[in-house]
């Protein structure tokens, strides 16, 4: 009889927290959709001026000013918000680690407006990962009206990152796989289900803004002969090699940006929004994160020549705009880079090999995702995105060959997620202050770990924890001192919020040096 009590709780709990994601969801889908719609406007009327400006070039001198002006007001938004600076994923991973305190409603506005104006006014920057911010804001911001425990905030915020990514991309299951497999790196039923169903609502509410179209529709793609398999590896090596020079130049940008005298921190976007100016009056239409390079590179052959010119142009500029500290990320700038790399790698194929030309388009999705995880770190996630972005299912092989190879290379290579090594900049590394609040954190165990087959009382626990239930299945069991644990058992630990991370960092080390790290 208790135990049908108990099943019939969690069955309602879950039911609740699928209303609480909904929730989420739509208001998160409803700020996104704007957010993005208000990018997309401001994008089509800084063509529009640009296209006006080859014609009347006198109007530089006005449009500088504006360009100036644009720059320090955001600096101005940075200066008083520093948590609205590049894509907001670090921020959200520190602050579900219990690392970072975030005021929602200051970073959700400054966010939304420094975002719209940076990424609208033609800067290689990208909406996607302030879309992840400003989904899990809106989430916190619901949490805190709901006087939700620090727990159950959480779930929300990571609902809305799922949600704003979904938003953004129109791709509900990448939303969710970020959220599982990059921001909290397990798999949580109670996680998974908030964040899904957060998600699937956003993507409504932006289908109802965008229409039913994928956001990357390049047409008709032709299933790649088997014969030409042996060319996906050789892609992912290279897309590994470059993915990692693009994580070093990426955290070598502070050191770059920090040798200009006359600025400070907060305004080193005057350096892009400068820059910006000649390569909006020589290539109006490819300004921006990348959307109508990757349309225009499926539509139109290059030369090699030309492919190798705009990957620098793209590769050089994202890495000044990226570096200046501005709102906006560098999800599609990456898929942007992967696209020209995996264009020029099909032209060198047609041209050494004697590909057809018709599977050039192949080698670009195939490219974008394997750059992406090799500089995401996110293999599963990289897949699902693009895969939702082109709305073709019938390339996951090929697709899955080329991730797999980039993310050994880069791996092997020493590159870490991205994300992480950017949260790294943001906060200190001892994870060592005790904040008073109680949190709970849940870590998988792998099998084959030094945890597998393990009772409770063998183990070193950090006394700063306390272990709770095991989660085996459907189940969650109370442990003593001879219950065994598992391979696949989710261990859930009470602890401080302040010391979460470095509790979970402490676990996860003991629990490598059974398997070699």
């Amino acid at each position: 009889m208790n135990q049908e009590h108990e099943l019939k709780k969690l069955d309602n709990t879950k039911i609740v927290f699928i209303a609480k994601g909904l929730i989420v969801g739509v208001c998160a889908g409803v700020v996104v959709s704007f957010f993005r719609l208000f990018i997309e406007k401001l994008s089509q009327l800084i063509v529009s001026y640009y296209l006006l400006f080859r014609e009347q070039p006198v109007w530089l001198i006005p449009w500088t000013l504006v360009s100036l002006l644009a720059a320090f007001f955001i600096g101005k938004l940075i200066a008083g918000e520093p948590h609205i600076k590049g894509s907001g994923i670090p921020q959200v991973e520190g602050q579900l680690r219990g690392q970072l305190t975030i005021n929602w409603f200051s970073v959700l506005w400054k966010k939304f407006v420094g975002g719209v104006l940076a990424i609208g006014s033609g800067l290689f920057l990208g909406r996607e990962g302030p879309s992840i911010q400003l989904g899990a804001l809106v989430g916190q911001g619901i949490s805190e009206k709901m006087h939700q425990t620090t727990s159950e905030e959480k779930i929300l915020v990571s609902s809305g990152a799922s949600a704003g990514l979904s938003a953004a991309f129109n791709a509900p299951i990448a939303g969710l796989l970020f959220v599982l497999e990059e921001v909290h790196h397990s798999f949580s039923p109670l996680i998974w289900l908030t964040a899904f169903s957060a998600a699937l609502a956003a993507n409504f509410v932006s289908l109802n803004f965008f229409g039913l179209q994928p956001v990357l529709d390049i047409g008709e793609i032709q299933h790649l002969p088997l014969s030409y398999y042996w060319t996906l590896p050789v892609l992912g090596i290279l897309l590994g090699v470059t993915g990692r020079f693009y994580q070093q130049v990426l955290l070598f940008l502070p050191k770059l940006y920090g040798k200009i005298p006359f600025l400070s921190p907060e305004y080193y976007g005057v350096v892009p929004f400068l820059c910006v100016i000649p390569i909006g009056l020589c290539l109006p239409h490819f300004l921006g994160g990348g959307h109508q390079i990757i349309f225009y590179l499926a539509e139109t052959p290059l030369s090699v020549r030309v492919l190798l010119l705009l990957f620098l142009l793209r590769f050089v500029f994202s890495m000044v705009s990226y570096g200046a500290n501005l709102p906006g990320g560098i999800f599609l700038p990456i898929l942007s880079l992967g696209a020209i790399l995996g264009t020029l790698y099909g032209v060198l194929l047609t041209q050494t090999v004697g590909l057809e030309p018709v599977f050039i388009k192949n080698f670009l999705i195939f490219a974008m995702a394997g750059y992406f995880a090799a500089i995401g770190k996110a293999p599963l996630t990289a897949i699902v995105l693009v895969t939702e972005m082109v709305g073709n299912l019938s390339h996951l092989m090929s697709i899955g060959v080329v991730v797999l190879v980039s993310y050994v290379i880069v791996d092997s290579l020493g590159g870490k997620p991205i994300y992480e090594s950017l949260l790294e900049r943001i906060v200190q590394p001892d994870y060592g202050n005790i904040a008073g609040k109680k949190t709970v954190v849940e870590l998988p165990v792998a099998p084959s770990s030094l945890f597998d087959e393990q009772m409770v009382r063998d183990i070193a626990w950090p006394k700063e924890m306390l272990l709770t239930s095991i989660r085996r299945g459907e189940n969650e069991l109370l442990p003593h001192g001879d219950t065994v644990i598992h391979g696949g058992d989710v261990l859930v630990i009470l602890t401080d919020e302040g010391i979460a991370q470095k509790v979970k960092l402490t676990l996860l080390e003991q629990m490598g040096s059974g398997h070699g790290g």
